[in-house]
């Protein structure tokens, strides 16, 4: 099939063209992110594959149903940026990738809580400049702190299991517990405890109406003072300006973002010689004791790689049998 790519850059095409020696699909590139104005670049192509950060919303999928596509393949796990009702409607099969490294996501996310706790980013940049002091580095042993991760799916699990080898505490809040966490000892608790106990919250969950801004003032004011939140999930999981009063008043001691609520017009890109009109982010970025990754949790070459190929799979299933592996509908998800 011939398949438009939105949103790519040169590693997007490093990985698709390799995977693609054997799948023997057409692929055409394009930077623009896809959108209702920028849909009109697919007219050649038969299905569409988007990213993250593009706006599949009705009158984008509109202008796709328009010029014949009938795929829409997503290079990422979610999909709330994806009108499904609309694509229904319109008779567009929405394909995702469900799982391309948990591990990738995982071991990010103890990357940032280690960075972070011990200022590792602090530490190299007064080291550049010949700065040895440690004044202001000082952090805490993860040995038998509490963490409470919030969502156990693939990679939720995995971070979990990953605390446990620093022999922290896990607790956890899920609406369907894993029992294989519960057999390493994970304690499912509901949310208002995991709040209470929890030394470090660490966010694993989809964005859904129920955990939109989950992370709000309320749930703020159940937590420990000084906890440490990180987020490698969705951006809108947590209420940005909710967490920014809680910096300013110490409630939180310290944050990890790998996702932003408002990261569309930021992140992928280099804003190096812009300036930023985003003020709730800009803010962000002033505080010592935050620490800031442009959505890189996937970004592993195991995790590009199996992007890749689980994505032209979903082609090659939809070209032969009408229907792609891994469907995502208003009802269910494959």
């Amino acid at each position: 099939m011939k398949i438009g790519f939105f949103s790519t850059k040169p590693y997007d095409r490093t990985y698709f063209d390799a995977a693609n020696r054997e799948a023997g699909h057409e692929l055409s590139y394009f930077e623009a992110s896809l959108r209702a104005e920028t849909a009109v670049l697919a007219r050649d192509v038969q299905a569409v594959c988007a990213f993250v950060n593009d706006t599949l919303d009705r009158a984008a999928l509109e202008k796709l149903a328009e010029q014949g596509i009938r795929l829409v393949t997503l290079r990422s796990a979610g999909f709330n940026h994806v009108d499904l009702e609309a694509a229904e409607a319109l008779g567009i099969t929405v394909a995702r990738v469900p799982a391309y490294s948990p591990h990738a996501v995982a071991e990010h996310t103890l990357a940032l809580v280690l960075a972070l706790n011990r200022r590792i980013h602090k530490a190299h940049n007064r080291v550049r400049e010949n700065n040895f002091n440690l004044d202001g580095l000082i952090g805490f042993d993860l040995n038998e702190k509490t963490v409470g991760i919030i969502g156990t799916g693939q990679i939720g699990a995995i971070t979990a299991g990953i605390f446990q080898g620093f022999n922290c505490r896990v607790i956890a809040y899920d609406v369907a517990p894993d029992p294989d966490c519960e057999a390493r000892g994970i304690a499912y608790v509901d949310l208002d405890t995991l709040f209470a106990q929890s030394d470090i919250i660490s966010l694993h969950c989809p964005l859904t109406p129920q955990t939109r801004h989950l992370i709000c003032a309320e749930a703020i004011a159940k937590m420990k003072p000084g906890v440490m939140i990180v987020n490698t999930s969705r951006g809108a999981v947590i209420d940005t300006p909710a967490v920014l009063d809680a910096l300013k008043d110490g409630k939180i001691g310290s944050l990890a973002l790998d996702v932003y609520e408002e990261e569309g017009d930021l992140f992928f890109r280099d804003l190096s010689n812009d300036i930023l009109s985003d003020d709730v982010f800009a803010r962000l970025l002033t505080f010592p004791n935050v620490l800031i990754t442009g959505h890189q949790a996937f970004f592993t070459h195991e995790a590009l790689y199996n992007i890749a190929e689980t994505t032209l799979g979903n082609v090659t299933s939809f070209e032969k049998t009408g229907e792609a592996q891994h469907t995502v509908s208003v009802e269910n998800v494959v």
